[in-house]
């Protein structure tokens, strides 16, 4: 499936002879394999990253059982970590074109892996916090060698796909998580959940620097990716100033909103299995299982939000002012608020099981897809030479939203409850996605744009 991207170059760009010759050439030149191997293998660690990310939300109910820790001492725990990735993923970014992406990825694996394994051996707060502090410079360091290797190894026209079905190994992480160390921790301890996820992670960091490769070149392949289209005067046509780059509306618009839609998933991943079990009256089980159906949604949103938007570009083009995307991303906003909202009103400790499942399905659906089209977006839309910037800050912003949903919204749920402080959550999700719609058709292309495009 992975290697034969030809199937999916069909559905998602225009009929372009000379595109046809190119991926022809790329079958028999033996791309396959490597394109196999290298997306397997990040595809495997990236899952890992996730599942060590969020492990101490996978067995706080257990970890709870044995030490006390109030929501102020768990919204502490969550932030550190969110901070540390924010600042970490924000540098990765600015720096990815800059270090050896096998490299990048595969340190930061080990150092995940390793300080998982710490975290198992200790029990108080400040050291929960200082450790998870680090588990988020670790993660940092994931993602962006990723969004470099697909742009070597896949076309242009397939990025937003495979960046789709790669985002994907969060939600398999997140939907498989919950189940395994809700099981496991019948009969087995927090810890040994902890120091064996983190084993594991060791272990394929090592795999991974083996496996992954930078680009084409580095196996004695012609590169993917497309020479930067130049003007008469030599210089690339679509490159902008700095000052032109950050002082483009769009990328302050994709970076607020992107806020908004990563904090409010990631509130509704880290407490809303509190939520359910402290004031829904549901069992742990059912909690977990939530969870595990967000995750699932998630992943049929993701690759649901890079088919059609993909199909919508190929169809439309390109455009100065507006995006072809923008009406399956703000379709997703929608569906964000009122599944959060049917959430809130109407699960209740009679609630069928079945309802509680569907609307997790449904909020996992809705947040996953914008999630992956923001990262998506801002890529394209960025001048050719702060492609990776753009990426950096809004993924940056997005990380400012996740630390937000810690401790701000642990505390808001500690004086007012969770009813209140999901409330929040629902309402800035909601302003945010009528925001968007009314700047739906704003210039969509950063930085500098000439005469003859406007």
């Amino acid at each position: 499936m992975i290697a034969n991207t030809s199937l999916f170059s069909s559905c998602f760009c225009t009929v372009d002879p000379e595109a046809k010759t190119t991926a022809a050439v790329m079958a028999s030149a033996g791309y396959g394999y490597y394109r196999s191997t290298i997306f397997l293998a990040m595809f495997v660690g990236y899952t890992l990253y996730y599942f060590n990310r969020k492990t101490f939300s996978f067995v706080m109910p257990s970890l709870m059982q044995e030490i006390k820790l109030d929501k102020d001492d768990l919204g502490m725990i969550t932030s550190s970590q969110s901070l540390a990735y924010a600042i970490s993923k924000f540098i990765s970014g600015v720096l990815s074109d800059q270090i050896s992406a096998r490299w990048l990825f595969s340190i930061g694996l080990f150092m995940v892996g390793g300080i998982n394994v710490v975290f198992s051996w200790s029990s108080t707060v400040a050291v929960f916090s200082g450790l998870w502090f680090l588990n988020g410079l670790g993660q940092g360091l994931g993602w962006p060698p990723c969004g470099r290797v697909l742009r070597k190894w896949f076309e242009p026209s397939q990025f937003g796909t495979w960046w789709a079905v790669l985002s994907c190994s969060m939600n398999l992480a997140g939907s498989l998580g919950p189940i395994i160390a809700t099981v496991l921790a019948q009969s087995h301890s927090w810890r040994a959940i902890l120091s064996v996820s983190g084993t594991v992670c060791l272990a394929v960091s090592f795999l991974c620097l083996l496996v992954i490769k930078n680009e084409p070149r580095d196996v004695g392949l012609p590169n993917v990716e497309a020479s930067s289209k130049k003007g008469k005067g030599g210089s690339s046509s679509n490159e902008s100033t700095l000052s032109e780059f950050l002082l483009s509306p769009y990328l302050w618009l994709l970076s607020v909103s992107y806020l908004v839609v990563f904090g409010v998933k990631t509130a509704c991943t880290d407490w809303g299995q509190l939520f359910l079990i402290q004031d829904k009256g549901q069992s742990t089980l059912m909690g977990s299982s939530y969870m595990s159906a967000l995750e699932v949604g998630g992943l049929l949103g993701s690759l649901a939000a890079g088919y059609l938007s993909d199909k919508a570009v190929a169809r439309q083009g390109m455009k100065v002012y507006g995006n072809p995307r923008h009406f399956i991303l703000i379709w997703m906003m929608a569906g964000m608020f009122v599944s959060m909202y049917l959430f809130r009103v109407t699960v209740t400790p009679d609630s069928p099981k079945i309802w509680i499942l569907s609307l997790g399905a449904v909020f996992g659906f809705s947040s996953y897809g914008p999630i992956a089209l923001f990262g998506v977006i801002a890529n394209e839309s960025a001048p050719s030479n702060y492609c990776g910037t753009s990426h950096a800050i809004v993924a940056l912003m997005a990380n400012i939203g996740g630390f937000l949903s810690g401790l701000p919204f642990s505390t808001i749920a500690k004086h007012h409850g969770w009813e209140t402080a999901f409330w929040v959550a629902e309402v800035t999700c909601l302003v945010t996605t009528i925001g968007f719609f009314l700047l739906r058709n704003i210039r969509t292309k950063m930085g500098h744009v000439s005469k003859k495009e406007e």
